[in-house]
């Protein structure tokens, strides 16, 4: 019995450490300041961009590495070229990207492109858990959303040239435009997902 106790207690600690660990690190990426080179490179390739805006994605690339430490290993795809873009950026300083991914996700995040996944259903199930975890950091109900997820949002918002376009009524999508719905619904969804072309998915 007193076994089982000990079993049963070793696992509670076990779990809480677990919970500490993550929140930890959910605050450290909430908390981190990103190098100021990020948004200069930002600014040189989007040079559209007004200061506000270049904040926007900024804070798109923190949540898309929030998305990531909520998945832990699993893939997640990126939504927006205009982050993804930012973080190849930060990826290219591998010292200061190799910290941050240190502290703020426990391992290296790497860039996997869509195409080198195993099949459309990697591919398919990484936008799907992309999509609902963005809708939780954004407080949006992934099965019947109001608006889209800020991540989702921003290459529409900031008409980026070859961007990831959503729209939350597929009756009235345009040519390009990815069906959110068709994202957020349960098994036997079909339709476009944003994970395609060249979009980046993070994992192990």
């Amino acid at each position: 019995m007193s076994l089982v106790l000990w079993v049963l207690g070793f696992a509670a600690l076990g779990a809480c450490a677990r919970v500490y660990i993550f929140s930890q690190r959910e605050k450290f990426i909430n908390r981190y300041v990103f190098p100021v080179f990020l948004t200069q490179k930002l600014q040189q390739q989007y040079p559209q961009l007004t200061h506000e805006q270049t904040g926007l994605v900024i804070k798109g690339l923190r949540q898309y590495f929030l998305m990531c430490c909520k998945a832990e290993k699993k893939l997640v795809a990126m939504p927006s070229q205009v982050v993804d873009e930012l973080w190849h950026q930060f990826i290219l300083h591998t010292r200061a990207y190799q910290v941050f991914c240190r502290k703020g996700l426990g391992r290296f995040l790497h860039h996997t492109p869509a195409e080198a996944m195993k099949g459309k259903k990697d591919a398919s199930d990484s936008i799907k858990r992309a999509w609902r975890l963005a809708c939780k950091i954004d407080g949006i109900n992934p099965k019947k959303p109001e608006r889209l997820p800020l991540i989702f949002a921003l290459d529409t918002m900031l008409a980026i040239p070859g961007g990831f376009n959503y729209a939350l009524d597929c009756t009235r999508s345009r040519t390009g435009e990815h069906c959110a719905s068709h994202i957020g619904c349960g098994g036997g969804c079909s339709g476009s997902s944003g994970c395609s072309g060249d979009s980046g998915c993070g994992g192990d």
